[in-house]
């Protein structure tokens, strides 16, 4: 699993999360999905991912979108 691959996995698991616990904790936790939403969309227009970053340092391969 490369980089890219990786961050949307993650993206995707974090929005889930957030959703589920919105849901059955508090309405607070929706503040987590914004987050990632606008996380993942300045990382479209700019191309800078912290977790990206992270991953890298971690040693796993590069993608396309973040190397």
């Amino acid at each position: 699993m490369n980089i890219d691959r990786s961050i949307l996995s993650f993206a995707g698991f974090m929005v889930l999360l957030s959703l589920l616990l919105g849901w059955l904790v508090s309405p607070y936790w929706l503040l987590l999905t914004a987050f990632v939403g606008a996380n993942m969309l300045q990382a479209g227009f700019t191309g800078f991912c912290p977790a990206a970053l992270i991953l890298k340092r971690l040693g796993v391969k590069p993608g396309c979108a973040f190397h």
